[in-house]
């Protein structure tokens, strides 16, 4: 990231969480909300199933192409909202690192739903015809939280809107403890 010793002005959020858990559609509400043209959006759908086709497996290609996607963002004035599964195990070590590097607030958010709902909230989005409960079963990983990093746990219970709102605040209040001025989000 930015070689510079001055903070960084740009937010980094990460929003992780099982398959239906909501991301994308917070993720896409905190898009169209935002007005400014300096949040980048990095969906781990995209770059993993659609821009390199690759599998999510320990070392794949995606997690350096993310990274790199990230700090390339941060590094050019954008403020990053990365979001995706993003599975403990695999994109921790990645995720770890772009926290400790980068040099403005860092806000981590996990998406903590049970399995039957995000079933059910899977039912209603346009790509359920892709893949069911067998692979959403699969995929699913209870409290998968990151080891040495502070994630704030989303509940069912807590709305869309109110976790928008409630990203948005903290990295409005993040931004001001570090003493940037203005409005992030």
């Amino acid at each position: 990231m930015d070689s510079s010793s001055a903070p960084s002005r740009q937010v980094l959020i990460v929003l992780r969480g099982n398959s239906g858990s909501g991301k994308s559609s917070i993720a896409a509400e905190i898009r169209r909300r935002y007005e400014k043209r300096d949040l980048a959006v990095v969906p781990q759908d995209v770059v993993r199933r659609q821009i390199l086709r690759d599998r999510d497996v320990p070392g794949a290609a995606n997690i350096d192409l993310i990274d790199t996607i990230v700090r390339w963002s941060l590094d050019h004035g954008y403020h990053v909202l990365l979001e995706g599964i993003l599975f403990g195990d695999r994109y921790a070590e990645m995720i770890q690192r772009l926290v400790a590097d980068h040099t403005g607030p860092s806000l981590l958010y996990y998406m903590d739903i049970p399995f039957p709902e995000t079933l059910r909230r899977h039912a209603t989005k346009p790509v359920a015809h892709e893949f069911g409960e067998r692979e959403m079963a699969e995929w699913y990983r209870e409290r998968d939280l990151l080891p040495g990093l502070r994630e704030t746990v989303i509940g069912p219970a807590q709305s869309l809107e109110t976790t928008v709102e409630q990203i948005m605040r903290d990295a409005r209040e993040a931004r001001g403890r570090a003493g940037h001025d203005g409005v992030v989000m």
